[in-house]
């Protein structure tokens, strides 16, 4: 497929790359798999908890 320049595709990427903070990637980088497993788990067991208690919440509600 031959390159045509750019496209409006990329220009939806490039917006996107913008909001990106790459100090936060590096960081996570330089854990090992098992920290980053780690800190995935923990960030999925707060999700669950924050969903948990918005369910709590709305149930409370007159």
């Amino acid at each position: 497929m031959p390159d045509d320049g750019p496209t409006s595709m990329d220009a939806v990427i490039n917006a996107y790359k913008a909001g990106i903070d790459h100090t936060l990637l590096r960081e996570n980088l330089k854990r090992t798999v098992e920290e980053r497993s780690i800190r995935l788990m923990e960030l999925q067991a707060f999700a669950e908890e924050l969903q948990r208690a918005g369910r709590e919440a709305r149930k409370k509600k007159p």
